[in-house]
């Protein structure tokens, strides 16, 4: 799993500069390119103030002359806040895209840990084959007495991926080229396409092909940063692929009403007044309100699930019942309402459950209808929707597929099976975030025996006895020991505990429903 990448990094102090986020700070602002950053710095107490005063000064003087009042950045970032959300480097608000004023300058926040955004607004024009956008600014007097018609006043390059702390995966992401030009008025470079509503770039590279980081690096960004555009958007991608748009065709029809540019196949100048260059991102697999244009939340990404895959549900439904005669459907319904749903997200190879048709067993015998899902690549993502949308449980070992707990509907109940030495991530990438969704998680941790590694180390090994010290060692470690070569054999007793409990919860609010 590529996300411990992060994790690690974080766990490791010397992986960070000297300058980094838990160093000492004083604050730089850039005004060319209307970012900031940090420098570490061993000031006198009088230089410190004097500096500090100037910077104050400066930030406020630039916020009016540049932004106005409703250009927001959070610039203030304690190690505590600076930990994986968008508050660092992000803007405060989505809204605030629009408020930038149409100057010709290329606005960037690069602050940020997880991702760099840039706006443009003005005459933008697209250009493939330089991997370029352009934004020209007319103007005469500026060229009274030359000879050259085009001044080149800004450059940024920007990687539009929000993984922006793993160099290694973003040295693999295609980079672009910001532009900023003044032109001789009169000229005329000419527009193959017109687009009356703004562009959002973002690369659909790094780590795609993963459904976490398929929804965590991008569906959930995407949401983030377009959402306040109320689907009057372009969207255009760099290292696109065909299979991710079918894939997720549904949920984009969501988020715009126009077809998608494939940037570096389309040789064809593409105008647009607007741009929003990179990805908001806030934390694993959430929304945070707080930092949302209406306070929209991760429940409101998951209605937007539900409109999306709505009408293939209606359609997959009629499909089934044709299938079925009328009597034996009603039967059917009339068994499954008296049992909950349990669906189990079954892996093969590594953390796969070695007794997993033991444990179905158990399930019903509690009173569960229990349905086993094997999703792979292959599997139409509308399908796995509807099993999900319909269920009440969801039983699944720490790893990508867990992300289908988007999926599930609010009050509806998480079981996450937890292998050794991946306490951490399955907190920070699934529980958490399928609390705020409004899911009742329930986590369990095995014991080392019911660990195939139990079977290769000793019961005194660290492996066994302290996981977190091997993982500390780096990611090659926890990836050899506890990823690729762990599967689990539950203890049916003790796991049966937290099905009962999955059990007990659903079935009291189906009566409170009921009564109600």
């Amino acid at each position: 799993m590529v996300q411990y990448h992060r994790y690690l990094s974080l766990k490791k102090n010397a992986d960070f500069p000297k300058d980094g986020i838990f160093a000492s700070h004083s604050l730089n602002l850039d005004f060319s390119t209307c970012s900031y950053y940090y420098k570490r710095t061993r000031p006198n107490s009088f230089s410190f103030l004097f500096l500090a005063l100037l910077c104050c000064c400066c930030f406020v003087l630039a916020h009016h002359l540049f932004f106005g009042s409703s250009f927001t950045f959070s610039l203030l970032h304690s190690p505590e806040t600076q930990h994986d959300n968008s508050v660092m480097g992000f803007y405060e608000n989505a809204s605030s895209f629009s408020s930038v004023s149409n100057g010709g300058t290329i606005y960037c926040d690069r602050s940020g840990y997880r991702s760099d955004i840039c706006i443009m607004k003005g005459d933008i024009r697209t250009h493939s084959a330089s991997s370029s956008v352009f934004l020209f600014n007319s103007r005469s007097n500026d060229f009274e007495g030359r000879r050259d018609e085009v001044e080149e006043i800004q450059h940024e390059r920007i990687k539009p991926y929000t993984r922006k702390w793993e160099t290694s995966i973003m040295n693999l992401i295609d980079e672009l080229n910001l532009i900023s030009k003044t032109v001789k008025l009169g000229i005329d470079h000419g527009c193959d396409v017109q687009h009356e509503v703004p562009a959002v770039f973002f690369s659909t590279g790094g780590y795609t092909g993963n459904v976490y980081h398929e929804f965590n690096d991008g569906i959930i960004p995407l949401y983030i940063t377009s959402h306040h555009l109320n689907k009057k958007v372009v969207f255009v991608i760099l290292q696109y692929h065909n299979w991710w748009m079918l894939k997720y065709k549904d949920i984009l029809s969501q988020l715009s009403d126009f077809p998608l540019i494939d940037f570096d196949r389309d040789n064809r100048t593409h105008c647009f007044p607007e741009a929003i260059v990179g990805l908001g991102i806030h934390d694993d697999l959430t929304v945070n309100p707080a930092l949302m244009e209406g306070n929209k939340s991760i429940v409101n990404f998951r209605n937007l699930l539900d409109r999306a895959y709505r009408p293939r549900i209606k359609s997959l439904i009629r499909e089934e019942e044709r299938g079925a005669q009328a009597m034996v459907r009603e039967r059917m319904k009339e068994n499954q309402l008296k049992k909950p749903k349990l669906v189990v997200i079954s892996r093969s190879g590594s953390r796969a459950i070695t007794n997993e048709n033991l444990m179905v067993k158990v399930a019903e015998e509690i009173g569960f209808q229990v349905k086993v899902l094997r999703p792979d690549k292959t599997t139409e993502l509308g399908k796995i929707y509807k099993e999900m949308n319909e269920s009440d449980v969801m039983v699944g070992v720490h790893g990508a597929a867990m992300t289908h707990f988007l999926f599930m509907r609010p009050g509806s109940v998480c079981i996450q099976v937890i292998p050794l030495g991946t306490t951490w991530a399955s907190e920070t990438y699934y529980g958490e975030p399928a609390r705020k969704l409004g899911l009742k998680y329930i986590a369990y941790e095995i014991d080392p025996k019911e660990s195939s590694l139990y079977l290769k180390y000793h019961m005194d090994d660290p492996v066994l006895r302290d996981p977190r010290s091997i993982t500390k060692k780096g990611w090659e470690f926890t990836k050899k020991i506890y990823l690729g070569n762990q599967n689990v054999t539950l203890d049916l007793t003790r796991f049966q505990k937290r099905l009962h409990l999955a059990h007990d919860y659903i079935v009291s609010r189906l009566n409170l429903h009921s009564q109600q």
